[in-house]
């Protein structure tokens, strides 16, 4: 299976971004860890956690792309000569997921029994998720893997994980209404509210890449690694910033003076 060297380095040059991105945050909330109260500062910690195995996992990507492929013989084609999958993304999600959803708790002022619950529910129902995909991930189309292929399998574990990952979505939309009670007077309550549209959005590009396989080979391969990288991005980089930013400026108007 072949594809062009434009789009072989557009998947390269798209990876290469993400675990730059992914570096560049880490330093971020490194730097401004800080600039929020103690109470809030757990969220910046696992944002730390987060940029850590998602650069390592990025990296690991690129590497693997780029040893899968050599040149073909048509000029301006690569052959896909190796094993390449998402399985390394998956077991990234696996460390990251569940904590990208228990941060925003310390945020909004969630605690005692009622915290508990949402870590054990948000802890579950993301492993779940990502450990569900990571099966289907395993049935890709043949066109698509060149491994071999069940079809039917690929799709039903991908259905089953799109039903976690609405139970996921109930939660934070009920934790994310929560916050903006908590907030209802803070000057942060417009920068809190973007977080639920960003969920929403960057969330659900991963299922929508995940069926990018039914797709022509080039189409699909590349579309699934650029949509997935932006999610990546979206959901734990912007979304990380955003909670530290709400955080120092709610930290702020508590009196916090590193935060002034």
């Amino acid at each position: 299976m072949e594809l062009s060297v434009q789009s072989f380095q557009l998947v390269e040059h798209v990876l290469t971004l993400g675990y730059a991105a992914m570096a560049a945050s880490l330093l971020y909330f490194i730097l401004t860890i800080r600039t929020t109260a103690p109470k809030y500062r757990p969220s910046s910690v696992l944002s730390v956690v987060v940029m850590v195995s998602a650069l390592l996992l990025l990296m690991e990507q690129q590497d693997s792309w780029v040893a899968a492929f050599t040149a073909s013989e048509t000029e301006g084609m690569m052959t896909l000569t190796g094993n390449f999958s998402n399985g390394f993304r998956y077991l990234n999600w696996l460390i990251d997921v569940p904590m990208l959803l228990i941060q925003i708790l310390f945020i909004v002022g969630v605690t005692g029994a009622a915290f508990k619950k949402y870590v054990a529910q948000f802890a579950g129902a993301g492993m779940l998720m990502v450990l569900t995909g990571y099966i289907g991930q395993f049935s890709e189309p043949l066109e698509y893997s060149g491994q071999g292929g069940n079809v039917a399998m690929w799709l039903l574990w991908g259905v089953v994980s799109t039903v976690f990952y609405a139970f996921v979505l109930i939660l934070i939309t009920r934790v994310i209404k929560e916050g903006k009670k908590n907030l209802a007077k803070s000057k942060a309550l417009p920068l809190f509210s973007v977080l639920l549209p960003l969920f929403y959005v960057s969330w659900t590009l991963y299922p929508l890449a995940y069926i990018m396989p039914v797709l022509p080979f080039e189409f699909g391969i590349v579309a699934q690694q650029v949509i997935y990288t932006i999610a990546d991005v979206a959901s734990k980089v912007i979304y990380g910033v955003i909670l530290t930013l709400v955080g120092t400026m709610m930290s702020a108007e508590a009196g916090f003076e590193e935060a002034a």
